[in-house]
């Protein structure tokens, strides 16, 4: 368990010492006015007279311990607070490192719920055992150990004695642990996928309500939030008879020292003020084991829970290369690609080439694998074989700071931040200047929108731009395309929310995107790509064909069937009654 914690503590460590040495102290104060309660009762037991000012003095030594104690500890508990914060925010920023360095898929398969509980409640759990469990856990051990070693010093049969209790005790509380452990794994796996769904019911709400599917929705909501229940319950059922069992025989240890030692007294093998020494000391040892063993069970849970954190990041990152950009030019090979998410290969040796200064487009039905290459060519996965090439310099070989300066990548939905529409263009370009960023939001056709909205560009975009349209939303990550003026241009589905009002301010903005760069470009609607410089035709995972548009109309009839088709769309109409 401190080897887990070790790496986070880091020049910390010094606090959980200091904290375990205070409270340790703190504790020796808090147990030696029993050693005062037994000057004062072990002369009464012999008949012998006591004054007033022997009893007051000892009285006045019992407060100072007590306040010493309280001092003491409490500056304990503010040495372990800040070791314990301090390891929180190393825990979180070296997750965050690793995430950062994930790939996307990865991310999204442990979903926003589960990310949201590894960086909020687990490690917020963790804080209680880092700033009590540890520091106190040892104060709290070190003190009865060393009473019960002056108990065998006193007398060795009652020093066995006083032992038995705390063996039962232990015994119960391994019985605990080992039981609850074998359920641990279902009740964290159980809360993990709750957080899940409560995010995703949530989020999708306004979907639920629109296809009356509450009844499907509720019912998987009900499914997963029982389910905790049943496991939280089943984990408490297997801990509770033994919980009670060590909280119940744990503070008694005069259980046998009691009834044993009073025997002893009565055969005359031992005074009784002797007895009286070992009842005083047994009282001060059973509430510090007990606190102490309470906090042996949460070190295994420290455990569990930070070998939990590490493995959930535990995903190859990206392979990165720590050099800049040094390709001759910005011609984009893809050679023999291959990728599958999972054990499903979708990419089957795919090769093209990309020319610098022209546009490329993929076109294909839905799955044949057009998103998954221009995700690749922005390094969001590794590939699985083969390689992507940038001017000859390998992707992988740089770093992705470096490769994210030469493409701007624009999917079909852009995530826009909960801050005002300026500082979602500035994204692009953080050290851009205000006229910049006017400029670009010009060119991406969004002056039409910021003039009726009530701040202009100072209006927020709302919780993940929900304070705009699809079109709208979509001029603004165009909008933050031009400010970043990359060599190379990702176009996934960029023009999926055009609607015919907006077509013409849309095919606007891209072209003044696009003007000089090395674009990819994928779309349904051919219409829009029909004058590339070259199409790629993608059928289940493999290119199949490329050219011109009118090359491809005579010599791939995959590619004249989506042609027909796109054609036989555009002329729709709904027929008037």
């Amino acid at each position: 368990m401190f080897k887990k914690v070790a790496p986070y503590i880091g020049e910390y460590k010094k606090y959980t010492v200091w904290a375990a040495v205070l409270m340790s102290l703190g504790i020796v104060a808090n147990v030696v006015p029993y050693f005062f309660l037994y000057q004062i009762i072990s002369p009464l037991t012999r008949g012998e007279h006591i004054d007033l000012a022997f009893v007051m003095i000892r009285v006045l030594a019992v407060a100072v311990c007590e306040i010493l104690f309280a001092i003491l500890y409490v500056k304990g508990l503010e040495f372990s607070h800040i070791s314990a914060y301090n390891t929180l925010k190393n825990l979180r920023i070296s997750l965050q490192g690793k995430l950062e360095k994930q790939p996307l898929g990865n991310i999204q398969n442990l979903g926003t719920g589960r990310i949201k509980k590894i960086f909020t409640d687990d490690i917020d759990q963790i804080e209680l055992l880092l700033a009590h469990a540890i520091p106190e856990g040892i104060a709290n051990i070190f003190i009865p150990v060393l009473i019960i070693l002056l108990m065998f010093i006193m007398d060795w049969r009652l020093g066995l004695l006083s032992l038995v209790p705390l063996v039962l005790g232990m015994f119960a509380m391994g019985m605990m642990m080992k039981s609850g452990f074998e359920k641990m794994n279902d009740y964290y796996e159980s809360a993990a996928k709750m957080n899940n769904t409560i995010i995703e019911y949530v989020n999708g709400m306004e979907v639920v309500k629109v296809f009356n599917k509450d009844g499907d929705s509720y019912k998987r909501f009900g499914e997963v939030v029982r389910n905790y229940r049943d496991f939280t319950i089943a984990w408490y059922k297997v801990c509770w008879p033994w919980m009670a069992a060590y909280a119940s025989i744990l503070p008694c240890l005069a259980l046998l020292v009691l009834p044993v030692g009073s025997w002893m007294v009565l055969a005359g093998t031992m005074t009784l003020d002797k007895l009286i020494l070992v009842l005083c000391m047994s009282f001060a040892v059973g509430p510090s084991f007990l606190k102490a063993l309470n906090f042996a069970g949460k070190f295994p849970q420290l455990d569990y829970k930070i070998s939990e954190l590490e493995k959930l990041m535990e995903h190859p990152p990206l392979k990165e290369g720590q050099n800049g950009f040094t390709g001759a030019d910005r011609n984009i090979l893809f050679e023999n690609v291959r990728f599958g998410y999972g054990d499903e290969e979708i990419l089957h040796g795919v090769s093209m080439e990309l020319k610098q200064g022209t546009t490329t487009a993929l076109v294909g039905e839905s799955g044949s694998g057009k998103s998954t290459l221009a995700k690749l060519l922005v390094h969001y996965y590794d590939l699985d074989g083969g390689a992507i090439r940038i001017g000859g310099q390998d992707i992988t070989d740089m770093s992705l700071e470096a490769l994210n300066e030469q493409v701007a990548y624009v999917a079909q939905e852009q995530f826009l931040f909960n801050t005002t529409l300026y500082e979602n263009i500035r994204i692009g370009k953080p050290d851009a200047g205000r006229e910049e960023i006017l400029a670009a939001a010009h060119r991406a056709q969004c002056d039409e929108f910021l003039e009726r909205l009530p701040d202009g560009i100072e209006t927020k975009a709302g919780d993940s731009g929900k304070q705009l349209s699809g079109g709208e939303r979509q001029r603004i990550s165009l909008a933050r395309a031009i400010i970043k003026d990359a060599p190379i241009i990702v176009l996934d589905e960029a023009t999926a929310f055009m609607d015919p009002e907006n077509e013409e301010k849309l095919n606007a903005a891209i072209d003044e995107i696009v003007k000089d760069k090395t674009v990819l470009v994928i779309a349904h609607r051919l219409s829009t790509v029909k004058n590339a410089d070259k199409i790629c035709v993608m059928k289940e995972g493999q290119c199949i064909a490329d050219g011109r548009h009118e090359e491809l109309l005579t010599d791939c009839p995959e590619y004249k069937k989506f042609w027909d088709a796109s054609v036989s769309a555009s002329t729709w109409k709904i027929k008037e009654a």
